[in-house]
């Protein structure tokens, strides 16, 4: 039924372990994955009475931002390719994980989204419109939730 896999992971715990739960999904059915990091783009400075000043500049993040993305898809692919599950990365930089997530989806012609039910900002993003509930919601592309 499903052939293509996307599996969003931003790294966090809850993630991780819906990569783990893909991975044998995916064998089980005869799928393939494709693991995706929506990268942050540099944040905007502030500037006026009392703001902080990030002495990072655009370079010196995006390049941070570029190391994570591939450490963490990195992990998820060697665990696909342990478990003898085809597997690719993809990582773009977004302001809107969700548009990204989706984005992804039909670049790679995915025909299932598996992701958590919350990440990095914990269950009360989940309870106030995470990133998960904003793909639901415009997503064309069948959801599976791991909670």
């Amino acid at each position: 039924m499903f052939k293509h896999v996307l599996v969003p992971t931003d790294g966090s715990p809850l993630s991780e372990t819906a990569v783990t739960h893909s991975i044998a999904f995916a064998r089980e059915i005869g799928a393939r994955l494709t693991f995706f990091y929506s990268q942050p783009d540099f944040p905007m400075p502030i500037y006026g009475e009392g703001a902080l000043i990030d002495p990072t500049t655009p370079e010196q993040f995006a390049q941070s931002a570029e190391q994570e993305a591939q450490r963490i898809l990195d992990r998820a692919r060697d665990e696909a390719e342990a478990s003898n599950v085809p597997a690719d990365t993809d990582t773009q930089i977004s302001e809107t994980p969700y548009e990204a997530i989706i984005a992804a989806a039909d670049r790679h012609g995915c025909d299932l989204i598996f992701m958590a039910s919350h990440g990095r900002r914990g269950i009360v993003g989940l309870l106030l419109g995470s990133e998960t509930q904003r793909v639901l919601t415009h997503s064309k592309t069948p959801v599976l939730v791991y909670r």
